[in-house]
């Protein structure tokens, strides 16, 4: 006899013609935007043209003084970082759990990423920072995981309580909040990706804002150099003489990603209101499925909804491994579930346990990562299975189809034992 699973031979649930997802969304708008801004320039050494209007626009949706965009989120990672002066043998607290970019850039300084466990959500665990704090720290950076932001109330609280620099990472947050307040404004510096499956993307690129003036001219320095450099960096300010060459990198943002996110921000609020309906929908149905848990938004945080993540409850499916319930989820036609790969406890990538080897002389002391070192953030990644969101109306019915995927396999999971 037949299965009743796609995996055994059955029909598969999903019935949606693929790709089940795609970002960011682009209409005739985006196209002729694009278009214009390809027959404008290719090229914008300076601020102006769509680069000076992006970043006003920016601005003005953040509520921050200064937005500088980059090449790329990495790119921002790293100016944030080199504009609050972190230096050789400087200490600087991590998320366990986050995508490396986050941390990678302080090897580039000669500066040491201290990874701090996190909670199950894969925020940094607030109340694990401050055993971490020696005279060597000098910030503490945090991600705010898959859309969700952190606790930015305690980590704020710490940051000013010890004279740190508090840095986000918001490349997964765009729009997110906490308490009223937008990811990214909460410290010296915000970064964010323009990565294209971000919230707001340009296919490639990034931002970093900031209130802070010093540290815009410090970011000028290091990614933009010459003419930007020279028109806006004080003359009088000790970076001045620098301008023409900078930190000695160029990692501006091509007008065309410009364009392209440009566009994509005027519709950031729109993309998030349809996200957090589907969201509100999946993460009702998917937690009623034996073997999915899914947490509710906590009170006063907003999320960006830039991935759904699910705990995956091996011992409620009589011990099926996870690997076996994605195979099954993806025979069904469920292919947009995902396990989470790349974005992981960091301390389990040889980058961190082995720095020394694509760095010589970086110490040897300083690798001391291994796999077990963070074991909620580990646990907990190992049981994380994730789906990205949709935003608009029709798609709930695509969204409905993955629920019906999930209760598919979870009903008939002992014929996968």
């Amino acid at each position: 006899m037949t299965s009743f699973l796609a995996l055994l031979g059955g029909t598969p649930a999903v019935t949606a013609a693929a790709p089940h997802f795609s970002w960011p969304p682009i209409d005739d708008i985006t196209r002729a935007k694009v278009l214009a801004q390809l027959d404008s320039a290719v090229s914008t050494p300076g601020r102006s043209g769509i680069v000076a209007v992006l970043e006003d626009a920016l601005q003005d949706y953040f509520g921050t003084r200064h937005a500088i965009t980059t090449s790329s989120g990495t790119a921002a990672l790293h100016a944030a970082y080199w504009a609050a002066r972190i230096q050789p043998g400087d200490e600087v607290i991590v998320p366990a759990w986050t995508f490396h970019a986050t941390a990678s850039p302080l090897f580039q300084l000669g500066a040491v990423p201290v990874l701090c466990e996190t909670l199950p959500d894969g925020n940094i665990d607030p109340s694990r920072v401050a055993e971490l704090i020696t005279p060597r720290t000098r910030a503490i950076m945090v991600t705010h995981l898959w859309g969700k932001p952190a606790d930015m109330t305690d980590l704020a609280a710490i940051a000013k309580n010890r004279d740190l620099d508090l840095l986000e990472d918001g490349s997964h947050a765009h729009g997110a909040g906490h308490s009223g307040q937008k990811a990214g404004t909460f410290g010296l510096a915000g970064a964010f990706s323009l990565n294209g499956p971000k919230p707001l993307s340009g296919g490639e690129g990034g931002f970093v804002l900031t209130d802070d003036d010093d540290t815009y001219y410090r970011i000028l320095t290091f990614a933009h150099y010459n003419k930007r450099a020279r028109d806006e960096i004080p003359k009088d300010h000790p970076l001045a003489p620098y301008a023409v060459t900078g930190a000695g990198l160029k990692l501006r943002i091509h007008p065309l990603a410009a364009a392209l996110a440009h566009d994509q921000l005027a519709r950031l609020d729109t993309y998030l209101a349809g996200r957090e309906e589907i969201a509100a929908y999946l993460t009702r149905e998917l937690d009623r499925t034996p073997g999915l848990e899914v947490a509710p938004m906590p009170e006063g945080v907003k999320s960006s909804w830039y991935a759904l993540t699910a705990v995956y409850r091996s011992d409620q499916l009589g011990g099926l491994s996870l690997g076996r319930f994605h195979e099954a989820l993806v025979a069904e036609g469920a292919t947009e579930f995902d396990l989470p790969g790349s974005t992981r406890p960091l301390n389990q990538l040889p980058l961190y346990q082995h720095p020394s080897h694509l760095f010589p002389g970086y110490p040897a002391a300083r690798s001391r990562y291994r796999p077990g070192d963070f074991p909620i953030a580990e646990k907990a990644h190992a049981h994380t299975i994730k789906l990205p969101v949709w935003h608009r109306e029709q798609d709930l019915k695509l969204a409905e189809q993955y629920v019906s995927a999930a209760r598919k396999v979870s009903e008939h999971h002992k014929e996968l034992l």
